[in-house]
Formats: C-alpha cells, sequence, structure tokens
C-alpha cells in the first residue's frame, strides 16, 4: 500500500477515490512513489497580451519528470481548500506573479491522468486546468522558487500547440494531454482574429 501518512506541517494533498470523492489526506512529499494514490491537483496556463504561454522547466532534482519542460504552473489543492484559490497561491509561491483566483478560468474541469517516469514513480492525479491572462512585463524570473523551477520562457501559443503534437517527448506527459484541451477553449489568436503571429520567438 502506498503511504498516506499525514504531514506535521499540514503541506498534504487530497486523496480521492475513482469516482473523484475525497476520501482522505496524504503528506504531499511522501506519496509519489511507483503506487502513487489518486489524489487532486491542478494545473495552469497563463498566457500574455503577445499571445504566448510561460513555459517553465521542473527543477532538475523534483522527484517526478526532473528538467522537464511543462506548463506554467502546476499543483495541489490542501485539505479544505478550492483549487482554484491553490493555483492562485502556487502561481506567486513558484513564479512571484499575483493573480487572483477570480481570474483563473477553467477550461477542463474533470481532466484526470496517470503516467510513469523513468524511475518508475507514478504520477495519478484529477487535474482541473484554468488559463488565465498575464502582464508578461510584471513577470521577474529571478523570483521563480528553484526548489520548483530550473528556467522559464514565454513561448508562441502556436508553437506551443506544434510542439505537443509534433515533438511529445520534449514536454510532461500531462502538458501534452492539456495543450488540445485549452486550445479547444483558447485558441490561438492568429486564428481568432485573422493576424499572424504576434510577439518574440521563445524557445525551450
Amino acid at each position: 500500500m502506498p503511504c498516506v501518512a499525514r504531514s506535521a506541517d499540514g503541506d498534504d494533498v487530497v486523496l480521492l477515490d475513482e469516482s473523484g470523492n475525497p476520501i482522505g489526506a496524504a503528506d504531499r512529499r511522501s506519496i509519489h512513489t511507483d503506487q502513487t494514490p489518486l489524489h487532486l491537483a491542478f494545473s495552469t496556463y497563463l498566457f500574455d497580451a503577445d499571445d504566448r504561454l510561460l513555459l517553465t522547466q521542473r527543477a532538475h532534482d523534483k522527484v517526478t519528470w526532473p528538467s522537464v519542460w511543462t506548463n506554467s504552473c502546476c499543483g495541489h489543492p490542501r485539505p479544505g481548500e478550492d483549487p482554484t484559490a491553490a493555483a492562485s497561491r502556487r502561481i506567486h509561491e513558484e513564479l512571484g506573479l499575483d493573480i487572483e483566483a477570480s481570474q483563473l478560468r477553467c477550461v477542463a474541469p474533470d481532466f484526470r491522468y496517470r503516467a510513469v517516469d523513468a524511475q518508475g514513480v507514478v504520477e495519478n492525479e484529477m487535474c482541473p486546468v484554468y488559463v488565465a491572462e498575464v502582464d508578461s512585463a510584471a513577470h521577474d524570473p529571478r523570483r521563480a522558487d528553484p526548489e520548483e523551477i530550473a528556467d522559464c520562457r514565454w513561448v508562441p501559443w502556436r508553437d506551443v500547440i506544434d510542439r505537443a503534437a509534433n515533438d511529445p517527448a520534449s514536454l510532461s506527459p500531462w502538458a501534452v494531454l492539456q495543450i488540445p484541451l485549452v486550445a479547444a477553449a483558447r485558441p490561438p489568436r492568429s486564428v481568432v482574429e485573422g493576424g499572424g503571429d504576434s510577439g518574440p520567438e521563445g524557445s525551450a
């Protein structure tokens, strides 16, 4: 059985049954093993006025998918915490960006995935997906939490969509699955507005 001990400092995740109902809590730092129980998480995608997405590279010593490029911010609501409020909290803690929960729009409330990394560690999450429009000028990469993020770059949204489709191994497995859902809810502005992609080229 996976470890389901509670933490001493309240840094717990919400454990779920197969229908997505809370059934308990466990220490976030201990549950990710080869038998990770189903738990609640969230993913966020932050866009700027130039139709670029903030991609982040996971820290090199992360337990799962170290050094892999992924969406803007991920995390876990604590027991009793609203997932949207948790997303706002983690965006500030990881990226140093202040985004109110009201600015976040849920585009995939029922997203669920299970993936196994190269070391055999499992991610097993129900993970609602949020988007928000932000001011990239307010983003200072020096404020990123080095325990979570090794690097971050603003990349044209259309390029991210193409990358997920044509080079999925270069992104986290959850981002590859989420990006088409996000694109359906928030298409590239070149498609919506009939213009070309704008903003400087990013790379990751």
